[in-house]
C-alpha cells in the first residue's frame, strides 16, 4: 500500500511529458496506475491523486487505473476495508467511469482496457477498471492466508486457475 506514493509521482511524469511535447490537448502521453484494492480505498494519496487531476495545472488528460481486486487487502475481508460497495467507488468523486472485468477470463480485462483507453481519448479523463479476482497465494512469503481467511481459500483451492479457464475456453472454441 505505501507504493501508492507513485500516483502524485506518475501523473506528474506524465505532465513533463507533455509539457515538453508542447502537448496541450494531452493525449500523446497516457499515465497507467496499477493498483491493489484494499491500497486503493485505503491510502489518501489515491484521493488526492484524482482531485488533483481535475485541475488545470495538474490534468494530463486522464489516467487509467487497473485496480487488481483480489477481494482481501492483507488478512481482511472487504466489508473490514471500505465502506463503499465496491472498492472503486472512490473513482466516483471524479466521476470516472468504473469498468468492472473478471479476472479469471483474460479477454473481458483486455476489452474494458480497449474501452478505458477509448474513453480516455475521447473524454481526457480518468477511467477505472476494477478487475475482479483472487490470490491464490498469500500477501507475501511469510503469509498464510488459511489462517485467516480459511472459508475463502478452501474455495481458490478448488478453484480452476487462469490458464485452465483460459485454455478451457480456446478448446471449446476450437482454437487448441
Amino acid at each position: 500500500s505505501h507504493l501508492e506514493a507513485v500516483n502524485p509521482v506518475v501523473g506528474g511524469q506524465g505532465r513533463a511529458y507533455q509539457d515538453l511535447d508542447q502537448d496541450l490537448q494531452r493525449r500523446e502521453t497516457l499515465a497507467i496506475l496499477i493498483h491493489g484494492d484494499a491500497a486503493f480505498t485505503g491510502q489518501g494519496v489515491v484521493a488526492e491523486t484524482f482531485q488533483m487531476s481535475e485541475l488545470p495545472g495538474f490534468a494530463i488528460g486522464g489516467t487509467i487505473h487497473i485496480v487488481v481486486n483480489n477481494q482481501i487487502g492483507f488478512t481482511a475481508s472487504p466489508r473490514d476495508l471500505f465502506s463503499t460497495y465496491y472498492c472503486t467507488d472512490l473513482a466516483k468523486m471524479v466521476d470516472a467511469p468504473i469498468l468492472h472485468a473478471n479476472g479469471d477470463y483474460p479477454e473481458a480485462v483486455m476489452r474494458s482496457m480497449h474501452v478505458a483507453t477509448d474513453y480516455r481519448a475521447k473524454f481526457g479523463s480518468d477511467v477505472v477498471i476494477d478487475m475482479v479476482c483472487y490470490r491464490r497465494r498469500g500477501h507475501n512469503e511469510g503469509d498464510e492466508p488459511m489462517y485467516t481467511q480459511p472459508l475463502l481459500y478452501r474455495n481458490i483451492a478448488k478453484h480452476p486457475t487462469v490458464r485452465e479457464h483460459y485454455t478451457g475456453l480456446l478448446v471449446r472454441r476450437g482454437m487448441m
